[in-house]
């Protein structure tokens, strides 16, 4: 990767990133030393600008970043890193230095869709979902079915904790039959954006 340190005397700036719920966490520099160290041992280390050294987040709080993607922007002078944090990231005890919370569930979908998949390409004994994909595509139409029938049950008595654990079922068993027709909730998210505004994903 050739990173441009020159522009700011050295530094190039760094925007930290969840990698599971993507939301940004800070912004801190690098310098060519700190970037080695970061890529060395997976923990994300900056350039104090304040203390003059190198620092490594979390060395005295025990709040890391690890390490997962580096990127750089199409000038060669800023990095994208995403990265799984141990703990809150602001020295205030935020989650974020924005004071956002790191929190967005519906990214877990696509976690569980990858999931799902890998589960579909290694089959592994003793796993439910490799019982569905095996049992094949009426097995897991009719799981759909009943856990939608549930759903529906649910709903008319008025329960919305039953109703969300019934819904839960629904879309993990519509994700397995997705996915063994080669689809993903990718794929619905993609036909729900054309039906509501086509050029939302193309901004």
């Amino acid at each position: 990767m050739t990173i441009d340190f020159d522009k700011m005397d050295g530094l190039v700036p760094a925007i930290i990133q969840d990698d599971k719920t993507l939301r940004v966490l800070m912004l801190g520099f690098m310098n060519k030393e700190a970037y080695e160290k970061t890529v060395e041992t997976g923990k994300v280390t900056f350039w104090s600008r304040t203390k003059g050294r190198l620092w490594t987040k979390g060395e005295t709080s025990g709040n890391y970043l690890n390490v997962v993607s580096i990127k750089n922007d199409c000038d060669n002078d800023t990095l994208l890193i995403k990265v799984n944090p141990v703990g809150p990231v602001c020295h205030t005890g935020a989650d974020t230095c924005w004071d956002e919370d790191n929190d967005n569930p519906i990214m877990f979908l696509t976690e569980l869709q990858r999931f799902i998949e890998r589960r579909h390409q290694e089959m592994p004994e003793g796993s439910y979902t490799t019982s569905l994909f095996r049992d094949g595509l009426s097995r897991m139409t009719q799981k759909v079915g009943e856990e939608a029938v549930e759903l529906v049950i649910e709903s008319m008595k008025g329960d919305n904790e039953r109703l969300i654990y019934e819904a839960s079922d629904m879309m993990y068993h519509l994700i397995v039959l997705l996915t063994s027709k080669g689809l993903s909730i990718e794929d619905i998210a993609r036909e729900l954006i054309e039906r509501h505004d086509p050029q939302w994903h193309k901004h």
